[in-house]
């Protein structure tokens, strides 16, 4: 972690997520400054603990091995689970969180920009037969559940069972339900103190400012191609400028098509969504990103402000 004075108050830097992330806080408190980007770190580490696929033996690795038995869920992973259904539901299966197996299959972070293997047909199609939301079994009510905090409902608590071999991943969520959380944080701890919290580009403010946010140039990484002005809400950007592998001549983004098990064709090079929360906007810049050559069209219907560069 480090804290830096800047122009308008302090920058707070840290990594987590495998992403750069920082706080913007318009405060000349040193403390206060230095108390939420500890407190910003202390929830992206518990949210990476409990949800990344990469971790042996915590919460999602013991989820993805229970071999078709009852798995309870408190209340948040709960919450995560209905809106990850939403998803699926209004997206019609393209944005799954049960890519899981399909996802193992594909090291784009590794190929970057060199010539790497595709992974084989029999393979991608063995991983699609794991591939499914609508496998996936709930408690009864569970969508009602999940909304209901009285104390009879949080004493039976929903619970969930995946199948056997099935791998769920959290990443096209939990990034951005970050964003959202550590904004509601200080939101909570410094009410009056403006925020802008960035994780790896996903992007949530807290307060009243209106804040510049930079779009990066997918051509040119590092640098904005244009700007967003953001003073409610958050900004999400989905795209294939620095996750991606190249193979004969061809380059393969990391959104991949549930249903074929390939990278999306078509897709832009980069979508930015501004949405009430840093979540929805995550998914549906997503979502854009699988829709291919229909997300302007796909955006356009959502009339929501957004920003595409191809």
């Amino acid at each position: 972690m480090s804290l830096s004075r800047t122009d308008f108050g302090f920058r707070g830097r840290f990594r987590s997520m495998a992403s750069p992330c920082e706080l913007l806080i318009a405060s000349c408190d040193e403390r206060l400054a230095f108390s939420l980007t500890q407190a910003a770190i202390k929830e992206c580490q518990r949210l990476e603990q409990k949800y990344s696929r990469f971790l042996a033996g915590n919460w999602l690795w013991r989820l993805n091995h229970s071999a078709g038995a009852p798995f309870m869920l408190d209340s948040e992973a709960a919450a995560l689970f209905q809106f990850a259904k939403r998803c699926w539901q209004l997206s019609e299966g393209l944005f799954d969180i049960t890519a899981g197996p399909l996802l193992a299959l594909w090291c784009f972070e590794k190929g970057k920009g060199s010539d790497t293997l595709m992974p084989g047909s029999a393979d991608i199609k063995n991983a699609l037969s794991r591939v499914g939301f609508q496998h996936l079994k709930f408690s009864p009510h569970f969508d009602d559940r999940v909304e209901d905090t009285s104390p009879q409902k949080i004493a039976d608590s929903p619970w969930i069972m995946l199948p056997e071999a099935m791998q769920l991943d959290f990443g096209g969520l939990v990034k951005e339900y970050a964003a959202d959380r550590v904004a509601e944080l200080c939101m909570t701890r410094a009410a009056a103190t403006e925020v802008l919290v960035n994780l790896g580009g996903d992007i949530a403010v807290s307060g009243k400012k209106c804040w510049q946010v930079g779009i990066e140039d997918p051509a040119n990484l590092d640098r904005a191609a244009e700007l967003m002005s953001l003073d409610v809400g958050a900004l999400a950007t989905s795209g294939d400028s620095r996750r991606f592998i190249e193979h004969q001549g061809h380059r393969y983004g990391h959104i991949l098509d549930p249903r074929s098990g390939y990278p999306v064709q078509g897709a832009p090079h980069s979508v930015t969504v501004k949405a009430a929360s840093c979540i929805t906007a995550g998914m549906l810049a997503t979502l854009a990103m699988l829709k291919g050559a229909a997300a302007e069209d796909f955006l356009k219907a959502q009339q929501l402000e957004h920003r595409i560069i191809r």
